[in-house]
């Protein structure tokens, strides 16, 4: 669909009832792929109880103003979890400016797109002077009336994915925490933050060359992710799940090593097991 949603996803452990009190993040790729038919959405992740109000905003804002879904994922940890933050003053918000049809335009196409985004204007309902159209049938380009046609369905996959990696333009690039370069990259996503930062931590205090690439933007990946990788001698990708996360980045990027360190147990990482791990990897030749 080309209109604005936002799902969350509290992340438990799973399948099916699974463990409802403890957590994972086991349902990324549901998030990624978990849909039918080609239909692309941006896949954002919290890695704090009080950060979940910001991403939960920019979630908003990415929906709003792009013209897509948007699913924001968290966990069991972060959605029964506390934490002490300012609720920030509405002005100092960023703005949220969805691109809406302006009344009796007589220019108006549902699918005529922003050159630079792709993204289409939305004709609210009851805007006056023009049709509001919805529906799930495949549109045209341009005009929007309902089309089986083949070569206009494959335009339209092709302009819809294409707008959902445009989106990389807007989000902010990828943070590292440590050397920008060095010996092992440490990679999390979402709530894994705080053991991650402390293990990575830990290996800095005894002078080992480790940093942490904790990812909040998932899909699209923020544009220096391969500027990151390829200043690092080793890779290794850390996930409460068997490994979704490892996987996407090897689809998306598939020129490096990554290894990888996975728990399924409903509990968190400890920081003990994985600076073991961390330090096996620098040890391994």
């Amino acid at each position: 669909t080309e209109l604005p949603l936002v799902v969350v996803n509290v992340q438990r452990g799973g399948p099916s009832t699974g463990l409802p009190t403890k957590s994972e993040q086991s349902d990324l790729m549901q998030a990624l792929f978990g849909r039918n038919g080609e239909a692309p959405a941006i896949v954002i992740a919290a890695s704090s109880s009080a950060n979940c109000f910001e991403y939960a905003y920019m979630a908003a804002k990415l929906s709003l103003e792009h013209m897509t879904p948007v699913i924001l994922l968290t966990d069991g940890y972060l959605g029964f979890g506390s934490q002490l933050f300012k609720i920030p003053k509405v002005a100092d918000m960023p703005p949220i400016n969805p691109p809406l049809a302006k009344p009796n335009d007589a220019e108006y196409k549902p699918y005529r797109r922003d050159a630079e985004t792709l993204v289409r204007q939305w004709a609210l309902p009851g805007t006056e002077g023009l049709r509001h159209r919805i529906g799930g049938l495949e549109k045209t380009n341009i005009d929007g009336l309902v089309s089986t046609d083949g070569a206009n369905h494959q335009l339209m996959v092709n302009l819809r994915n294409e707008k959902v990696q445009r989106v990389a333009n807007v989000i902010p690039e990828q943070k590292v925490f440590g050397p920008e370069e060095g010996d092992l990259l440490v990679i999390g996503w979402g709530g894994t933050e705080g053991a991650l930062v402390s293990a990575v931590a830990k290996m800095q205090e005894e002078g080992k060359s480790v940093a942490l690439a904790q990812f909040n933007y998932i899909m699209p990946l923020p544009k220096n992710t391969e500027d990151i990788l390829k200043r690092y001698k080793k890779i290794i990708v850390c996930e409460l799940n068997m490994g979704q996360f490892v996987n996407y980045l090897r689809m998306t990027l598939p020129d490096y090593k990554y290894h990888q360190f996975n728990k399924v147990q409903g509990l968190p990482f400890m920081v003990q097991e994985l600076t073991d791990v961390f330090h096996k990897m620098l040890e391994d030749k």
